[in-house]
Parts: structure tokens; C-alpha cells; sequence
């Protein structure tokens, strides 16, 4: 086993070190640092001395590494493990429990994109378990995720060249349903009108248009988490380390056949599907008839027993958990539209705001009439505290009407976050971050 270090986030199982030594190498280097097991007992051992966040399994010899996957997630309950199959996907891999199948060699930035999103639908259905737990208290019951069945939905981009078509054929010949966008234009008109679990770019002559699709996607909010793949033309000038820092989920050579970058496109388009059953199972509490009627967000007697057992999860799971309050503060144009009554009136689009402007797996609450929290779990203090004040940097842009004889109002808010500390209750962390709420101002 690899040299122990108490801060490594990634578990790297391998036979041969040499075959996963760059990649562990980038990782350190984009700050995933890793450790590598080369065994069974080894990656055992690794789990039960560190916080691991994700693992990634060298599938190249197969055998007992088949079933890794379900021994490391086993070793880790109840916080959820994301496992990645180094390898070429194959229907025995998907029966023993692996998240995702990335062909090698595998670039470090590559891993790093697959490795948050996997990290953070762990963290949503940690969450979705937990909202269960606490809605059942009120007579509520939760629907689990369940990806949407059905063909994949694929956005195929390119010049209509021999190697799309048959590249566009071998990802129909697996059950995909395919639609071609031959421009940039094109493509983002079906981005927006349909739905889609993943898109394919051809890279073609015009490689400033292919990169831009990319990019643009990843600076659209619903465009976001759509995984991209990027296939290369014979002497292309678009290297993996650019196309990934664009926005590229995965690269495909053009020494890779179609059928193997179609299975590769299923892999993402599968991943992304899960993801989105996640986010619309957590979506659906909204309405449940337990939240606040005003904001949607949860209510005061909702949140204090969600949280508590949050902290309790979060000790048991080994995470972090942070919580932040934002409350009104009292500038003069706040003051003037409170006495107005206009204060009063803008208050559900605040929190309405605050509700979109959180992570998924992230819990806002109201609680009280210009106080608001959230929990975040898997979040340190410093990233609860830049969260929560960009949250409020945003709502602070919205002006907001405050009668016909004055100009409108912004909202500014005092804030104060708070991580709950090893033996600490989240009531003490809330009241921490209510009192720093009560001397400081976003910004």
C-alpha cells in the first residue's frame, strides 16, 4: 500500500501501481490527494484509518476485482462511497454496484469532474435518506429516486463526416435515441427545448466552435450537469487537458471504436440520469404540505428535527456539517419598506430565491418572519461561509418594490455560519451562527 497520509480523499485499488501511478500523481496535484491499495486487505485498511471520499478500481484484471465495489461500499456504511470501474464497461460490472465505468487511460482533470458529481449525488441520497427518516415523523412518505426508464437521450454534434454517422449509428444500435445538430446553433435550440443525458461533439474543422458548446454549457445553470464527451479527429490539435478545463466530461481517440465511445456515452448518460433522479426526489418535499406556505422552504419545527438529525447522520457518517443564518438586516430603505408594509410583501420571493440558490442536498428553512438557515452537509465552515454569502450577494442584485413615491429596495442581510463541532449539538452550532448573524454583514 502507498505511503498513508491522513488528508487523502481518494482510494485507488491496483494490482500495478505503474498503471494508476499518473493518475494518482494528477489528482495529488489538482488537491484529490490519494492513496493506493493494491489489494483487498490494503484498501480495507485504508478505509478504516481515513476519510474517503471516492474510490477508483483498476478493472484490468478482473477477477476478485469485480467485486470490490460492493466490499468498499459495504466497509464505508452508512456514509455512501462512489466507486469508479477502471475499465470497459460490461453488464457484470453493473451488477456489482459500481457507479460509473471510465475507460483508461484516464486523465487527472477528467477524474476530478466525474469525482464531485458522484461525491455530491453520495452526499444527495445520504440526504434523501435522512428527509425520509424526519417527513415519516409527520405522516409523510417520500417517493424514492427512480431513474426516469427509456431510451438515453443523446445529443450527437458535428459535421455529418462517415466517423459521426457511424458513431451516431453505434450509439442507436445500444438503445439510445439519437438526435444530430450539425451547428452550434442548432444544438443549443435542442439543448433548451428537450432533454438530454449527454452530448457528443464531433471535433470537426472548427474546433473554436466544438470547445465554445462546452463552455457554454457549463456557465448555463440547466445546462450544467449534462456530461459531455469530446470525440477527437486523426491529428487533432485539441489536447485532453484543454478540452477537460473547458467543460469536456470525457475524450474519446480517434484509435477508440464507435461501439467502445458508445458504450462510454451510455456510462455518462446512465450516471446523469441517476443524478437527476436524486435532485427531483429531494425537489419533490416541496411538496409534501410540511413546508413553509410563503417560501416553500422547511418551517422552523421542521428544520430543528431535521437538523438534529443531521448532526447525528453527519458524527455517524464521518462528515462535516455546517449551518448559516441570514437575517434581514436594518439599512434604511429596509426600514422604510417595513414600515410600508413592502418588506412583508417581498419576503416569499426572498426566501423562494434563497430555496433555488442552495445545493440540492442542501436544507433551507425559514424561521422566523426575516430569518432564514440552511444546513449544509459535507461542508466545512469556510465553504458554508463563502455559500452563504454569495447567496446573499445575489438576492442583494433583485430590487424589490417599495411603493409608488419611492425607489425600490434591496434586501442586504447579516449573516453568521457555524460548523458543528465533535460532541457539539446543532442547536449550540445554530445558535453560534445566529449570534455572529446578529454582528456581521454579508460583504
Amino acid at each position: 500500500m502507498g505511503l498513508v497520509t491522513a488528508k487523502a480523499r481518494i482510494l485507488i485499488v491496483a494490482r500495478d501501481e505503474a498503471r494508476v501511478g499518473p493518475l494518482a500523481e494528477g489528482l495529488d496535484r489538482l488537491g484529490w490527494r490519494t492513496i493506493t491499495a493494491r489489494g483487498p486487505y490494503a484498501a480495507m485498511a485504508a478505509l478504516a484509518d481515513l476519510t474517503i471520499e471516492a474510490a477508483i478500481v483498476d478493472l484490468g484484471e478482473g477477477g476478485e476485482s469485480l467485486d470490490m465495489a460492493r466490499r468498499l461500499k459495504a466497509a464505508c456504511a452508512p456514509r455512501r462511497l462512489p466507486v469508479i470501474g477502471l475499465g470497459q464497461p460490461d453488464r457484470r460490472w453493473e451488477e456489482h454496484e459500481f457507479d460509473l465505468f471510465l475507460a483508461p487511460p484516464l486523465e487527472a482533470s477528467q477524474a476530478v469532474t466525474r469525482l464531485e458529481a458522484l461525491v455530491r449525488v453520495a452526499v444527495a441520497e445520504e440526504e434523501f435518506e435522512l428527509r425520509v427518516q424526519t417527513f415519516a415523523e409527520q405522516g409523510r412518505l417520500l417517493a424514492a429516486p427512480a431513474p426516469e426508464a427509456g431510451p438515453l437521450r443523446i445529443l450527437a454534434v458535428g459535421e455529418p463526416t462517415p466517423s459521426f454517422l457511424s458513431l451516431s449509428n453505434a450509439l442507436s444500435a445500444i438503445g439510445a435515441e439519437v438526435v444530430g445538430a450539425f451547428t452550434a446553433f442548432t444544438a443549443f435550440d435542442y439543448l433548451h427545448d428537450r432533454r438530454f443525458e449527454a452530448v457528443v461533439l464531433w471535433a470537426g474543422d472548427n474546433r473554436k466552435e466544438v470547445l465554445q458548446i462546452a463552455t457554454g454549457m457549463r456557465r448555463n445553470t440547466k445546462l450544467y450537469h449534462i456530461p459531455v464527451l469530446l470525440c477527437l479527429k486523426e491529428a487533432s490539435d485539441i489536447g485532453p487537458a484543454e478540452a477537460y478545463g473547458r467543460g469536456v466530461t470525457d475524450v474519446a481517440s480517434p484509435s477508440r471504436s464507435e461501439a467502445e465511445t458508445a458504450r462510454r456515452v451510455a456510462e455518462l448518460a446512465r450516471a446523469h440520469r441517476r443524478q437527476n433522479a436524486v435532485r427531483a426526489a429531494l425537489e419533490r418535499a416541496r411538496s409534501s404540505g410540511l413546508m413553509d406556505a410563503a417560501t416553500g422552504l422547511f418551517t422552523r419545527d421542521l428544520f430543528a428535527s431535521h437538523v438534529v438529525r443531521l448532526a447525528q447522520a453527519a458524527q455517524a457518517r464521518n462528515r462535516s456539517l455546517s449551518v448559516c443564518v441570514l437575517k434581514v438586516a436594518d439599512t434604511a430603505a429596509v426600514n422604510a419598506a417595513r414600515a410600508g408594509g413592502y418588506l412583508d410583501r417581498a419576503i416569499p420571493q426572498l426566501g423562494s430565491m434563497i430555496g433555488r440558490l442552495v445545493r440540492v442536498e442542501d436544507t433551507g428553512a425559514r424561521l422566523g418572519a426575516e430569518i432564514f438557515a440552511l444546513a449544509m452537509p459535507d461542508t466545512g465552515l469556510a465553504a458554508a461561509r463563502v455559500a452563504c454569502e454569495r447567496i446573499a450577494a445575489v438576492i442583494a442584485c433583485t430590487a424589490f418594490e417599495a411603493g409608488a413615491d419611492r425607489p425600490p429596495f434591496v434586501a442586504e442581510f447579516d449573516i453568521g455560519a457555524a460548523q458543528v463541532q465533535a460532541g457539539e449539538s446543532a442547536v449550540r452550532a445554530l445558535e453560534i451562527a445566529a449570534a455572529e448573524a446578529g454582528r456581521r454583514r454579508a460583504g
